[in-house]
């Protein structure tokens, strides 16, 4: 099996600076209810199912075949991580991994894809990555307005979102690309946002930047429950692995996802997610 894997793409535009909103008030609630008039069944009339093209070679949920490559393993995570959920308050889930190119869009996408698959859940899934952001190329959707517009007070939370053919699965890319990603993550609205949507989801995925080059990750952490770690197997460096680690509090990292395994050797790994990983991720 070959283990390439395909360059990110560039940016289509050059990132630009924006006016950063003002900060939440220190006398404001520490938990936000639901905005005003915002429930689900205003998410479902402002959001009209759209038309997205997922990429086959790497959404495995959208068809149905129950025996591709890589969807019993992600039905094991889903079924670990509700062991965990039993234990400990789980809906707000970060995922990233060490270094670009391990595959953590992949991994969040197709996570949200099997536990929205459940009957009766609701599932978000949100690209924080602002830097790099890419899970709009495998759902096949657009890309903004997204996240960094609501966090820069240009949009509000539903008109930030995106629901497609999947029932009861919402998409908010990251939006347009703009500089001064971490601070832009900080500056307070995150927390308001994650705050008013929680009420309306069971499960809230999240794609970040990796760890190591920026701080986006740790940002992003502070706002939720629980931290997937994705590693390519065979090529991220074990002491880079251990660095990313160390940047999170043991009580938040859930485990770590071994990506890219080959095929035969499914023994050494937690998870294997099968070729289309390793030729596309």
């Amino acid at each position: 099996m070959g283990t390439h894997v395909e360059p990110a793409a560039q940016p289509l535009v050059e990132a630009q600076p924006v006016q950063m909103p003002p900060l939440q008030s220190p006398m404001a609630p520490a938990v936000m209810p639901p905005a005003s008039g915002m429930n689900y069944e205003a998410i479902l009339a402002r959001c009209p199912q759209s038309n997205w093209s997922p990429d086959p070679t790497t959404m495995l949920f959208f068809e149905d075949d129950e025996h591709r490559i890589g969807a019993e393993e992600f039905r094991t995570l889903r079924s670990r991580l509700y062991q965990i959920r039993e234990k400990m308050q789980l809906k707000r889930l970060l995922v990233t991994s060490a270094l670009p190119r391990e595959g953590k869009s992949f991994v969040a996408a197709n996570l949200a894809q099997v536990l929205v698959r459940q009957h009766g859940r609701r599932v978000l899934v949100i690209d924080a990555d602002l830097r790099s952001p890419g899970m709009h190329r495998h759902l096949g959707t657009a890309s903004s307005p997204g996240l960094s517009d609501y966090l820069a007070g240009e949009c509000d939370e539903i008109s930030a979102l995106q629901r497609g053919p999947m029932e009861n699965l919402f998409f908010m890319p990251a939006g347009k690309l703009v500089a001064g990603a971490a601070e832009l993550l900080a500056n307070g609205r995150l927390k308001i946002l994650l705050q008013r949507l929680e009420p309306l989801f069971d499960w809230i995925v999240m794609d970040c930047s990796p760890v190591i080059p920026v701080s986006d990750a740790t940002i992003v952490a502070a706002s939720c429950d629980g931290i997937l770690m994705v590693v390519r197997s065979n090529v991220t460096p074990s002491d880079v692995a251990k660095r990313a680690r160390e940047e999170f509090p043991d009580k938040l990292l859930l485990g770590v996802v071994l990506n890219g395994t080959p095929q035969g050797k499914v023994e050494q790994s937690k998870y294997y997610y099968g070729e289309a990983v390793g030729s596309h991720a």
